[in-house]
């Protein structure tokens, strides 16, 4: 057990990998905050729900919850760096379910709906997962 808590929570990265997670956790809270509460202009469960419904994401109520959950609470363990690796694979999962559900007929670029920034976030994602959380996270301070 005490190797698998290492693996999870060890980093040998530095301040970069720091400073990326709290950024990205940022827009991750943000957009998770979106559609499970209605902030910043989102539609909250009942409205994402029903728009996941639309494209064909069923059960749409239920798939709103557990992106949101995942964006908004992967968020904010990437911000504060605890359980940073569990959060960051959740993160990529879901990035990776939007850029092929929503965004990849699209095309690349965001100005036409593409995949762009799912992919970007998703490639933050997976350097978090591969890395670790960095040199200032709880991670790092459990793992010693």
């Amino acid at each position: 057990m005490k190797t698998l808590t290492n693996t999870v929570l060890s980093s040998q990265a530095g301040y970069g990998i720091t400073l990326l997670r709290i950024l990205v956790g940022i827009i991750f809270v943000a957009h998770g905050g979106q559609k499970l509460f209605g902030l910043f202009g989102g539609y909250g469960l009942e409205g994402t729900g029903q728009w996941m419904e639309s494209i064909g994401l069923t059960p749409g109520y239920y798939l709103a919850m557990l992106s949101g959950a995942a964006e908004f609470f992967g968020g904010l363990a990437l911000i504060v760096g605890l359980l940073a690796r569990p959060a960051a694979l959740a993160l990529t999962f879901t990035m990776l379910v939007a850029i092929v559900k929503v965004h990849l007929a699209n095309g690349l670029f965001m100005s036409n709906n593409g995949y762009e920034f799912a992919l970007a976030l998703m490639a933050a994602s997976l350097a978090i997962l591969i890395e670790g959380a960095g040199k200032l996270s709880i991670d790092n301070a459990l793992a010693r």
